[in-house]
């Protein structure tokens, strides 16, 4: 007996010792989304993404194994810090990916730099200010942002669809505020009008509509909506059944599959509507539709077509793995050379090229599309016109991008 003893205590020395060494073997990586609220499912859609990255790679980055911890959100940045908290300091993840929506973005980033050990890639977030203005060190965006996505829409919607005056309808935080600015600023230079008057905000999670729909103005040529998942899918259902008729911009999570995909609503009033994005549905591309087979085989019960969402969230954790087979997993400098390394990369996407910036920002190709209906009988967005290579000061010097001060529900004035 003593003997079975002595042989159980060694072997749990042993095991003792090699603990360390085996969890070198390993990498935890976080990927926080909104898996609750207004914006499930396009958190859902988020970590498809993520696995489908770590399916490419089979779970295996610079000769080590990925461990993936989940961790959930509700579009609030309180949620977010909770989320990514969490993720960090219980399960001790020294990876994260996420958030997915712009507030949350903001309060990660301020998370991340009480945290340098750790390195933060970004979801889908698309705030501005993620990024543009006290960036951390160790938060990565290889996902572009809001303002980047409107890239071209703004001189469509005067050049092409001829409108001058536009009432605007967007969630009242620092996203839709991003996407607002993207397209006021070329479209108000232009010489068209969007009185400040003639914007509504409604929170996250508004359900009922009615009051902002009968006190949009008749004497605009269109609406631009900013408005995204069950938010967006309420609006377009009562703005259609209230008889609306002016017609739609929309921003990039407006039109996005999350809200085309969505089911029990007639929709053919939105054929038509212009927008812009960090994807277009029917790009004829090889990359693109590998992408888009791929996502439909690996999920046969997702969209029919990747949303933006699983698109950003695949290429930052697409971009983490990468980072991690440059310094073959090692992390033992706290990720200093992963960062390092991470700054340095260059990639293709299914949507094209993407690299940083120095305050870690993607510069990457833009989409101008317009919702058609698919062969399928499925609503998509086609491609017009793709914006190459769209940096986040939008061709500007950063001292003179920042003339344009921060983004706002008066930023810019415009009539």
């Amino acid at each position: 007996m003593l003997g079975i003893g002595k042989k159980a205590l060694a072997a749990a020395a042993i095991l003792s010792f090699a603990s360390p060494a085996m969890a070198q073997d390993s990498i935890k990586m976080g990927a926080l989304a909104t898996l609750e609220g207004a914006f499930t499912v396009l958190g859902e859609d988020g970590m498809r993404g993520v696995k489908m990255a770590l399916e490419e790679f089979n779970y295996t980055a610079g000769g080590k194994k990925i461990d993936l911890v989940t961790g959930s959100s509700d579009a609030s940045p309180d949620s977010a810090v909770r989320g990514a908290r969490k993720l960090v300091e219980q399960d001790g993840v020294q990876v994260l990916v996420g958030p997915l929506s712009g507030s949350e973005g903001l309060a990660v980033k301020d998370y991340a730099k009480t945290h340098p050990e750790v390195t933060f890639l970004n979801g889908s977030s698309a705030a501005q200010d993620t990024t543009l203005r006290n960036p951390a060190d160790n938060f990565f965006r290889f996902s572009t942002e809001g303002a980047q996505w409107m890239a071209g829409l703004g001189e469509y919607a005067y050049n092409d669809k001829g409108y001058r005056k536009v009432a605007v309808l967007a969630e009242d935080y620092s996203f839709p505020y991003t996407q607002v600015f993207g397209f006021l600023e070329p479209f108000c230079r232009l010489g068209g009008e969007a009185p400040v008057d003639a914007r509504f905000w409604v929170p996250i999670g508004n359900k009922d509509y009615s009051s902002v729909i009968a006190a949009l103005p008749d004497d605009v040529d269109a609406i631009f909506v900013a408005l995204g998942g069950a938010d967006a899918v309420n609006f377009l259902t009562q703005y259609e059944q209230a008889g609306g008729s002016a017609p739609l911009i929309g921003g990039s999570i407006t039109v996005d599959q999350t809200v085309l995909g969505s089911k029990g609503r007639t929709r053919d009033f939105i054929i038509g509507t212009p927008s812009a994005g960090p994807i277009s549905d029917t790009w004829d591309d090889a990359g693109w539709n590998e992408f888009v087979a791929a996502y439909k085989k690996q999920f046969p019960d997702g969209f029919p077509s990747p949303s933006l969402f699983a698109h950003a969230y695949y290429v930052n954790t697409k971009a983490a793995l990468l980072g991690l087979e440059a310094v073959n997993g090692d992390l033992s400098d706290g990720g200093a050379k992963y960062r390092a390394a991470l700054a340095d990369l260059e990639f293709d996407t299914p949507t094209g090229k993407v690299s940083l910036d120095e305050r870690r920002n993607a510069i990457a190709d833009m989409f101008l599309s317009e919702v058609v209906e698919g062969p399928d009988g499925n609503l998509v967005n086609k491609v017009i016109k793709v914006i190459p290579q769209v940096s986040q000061t939008l061709g500007l010097s950063y001292d003179e991008f920042l003339k344009y001060g921060q983004v706002g529900r008066e930023n810019p004035t415009c009539g």
